[in-house]
């Protein structure tokens, strides 16, 4: 038998993996929540308005565990009600609007460990893709991570969120193209 090629998945990702509060890390108002938000592009700079974005992150102090039991289920059919918004989880997911534009409520990742550099770990599904895509995203004071260091700066800026007013950060996610993302390979 000759292997299955590999096919694009989706765009079905807005439909059946987002749920109520995806991007509710940190509760409304809180003193300690930042927004970070930003646009998916495709190789054309055109926006993707069907993309799906995951995020992984330490809590403010560095822990990895994550709350459980932080997502509520409907009594009723079983599904995802959405958050407690109580307990923080690490974990997000977003599907990208009409426009190509993504935002996330949380806090500031803690380093987990002496040494090392918070980050934003990120997972990209979108059309056109055999293979989801991962990258961090970094704060403006991450200068002495060991990847960031190791890039030259106009690969280092895809990487690192510009702050903006009210604590928000951007980052902005090209697929392909000349400001391309710089993105990971995991083995």
């Amino acid at each position: 038998m000759k292997p299955t090629p590999s096919q694009t998945v989706g765009p079905f990702y807005g439909y059946a993996l987002p749920y109520p509060g995806g991007g509710e890390l940190a509760p409304a108002g809180h003193p300690d929540a930042v927004v970070v938000h930003g646009f998916v592009y495709d190789g054309a700079g055109e926006p993707v308005p069907d993309a799906l974005l995951e995020f992984w992150q330490a809590d403010p102090g560095g822990g990895l565990d994550g709350e459980p039991g932080s997502m509520r289920k409907d009594q009723v059919n079983r599904s995802f009600a959405g958050r407690d918004l109580v307990r923080f989880t690490g974990f997000a997911r977003v599907a990208t609007d009409a426009d190509g534009q993504w935002a996330v409520r949380t806090f500031r990742p803690g380093a987990t460990g002496p040494g090392r550099v918070p980050y934003i770990s990120v997972c990209v599904f979108a059309r056109g893709l055999l293979h989801h895509l991962y990258t961090r995203i970094y704060f403006e004071d991450s200068a002495s991570d060991p990847l960031l260091a190791s890039l030259e700066p106009d690969r280092r800026a895809t990487l690192v969120a510009t702050a903006g007013p009210g604590g928000t950060h951007r980052l902005d996610i090209h697929l392909q193209g000349e400001r391309e993302t710089v993105f990971l390979e995991f083995r």
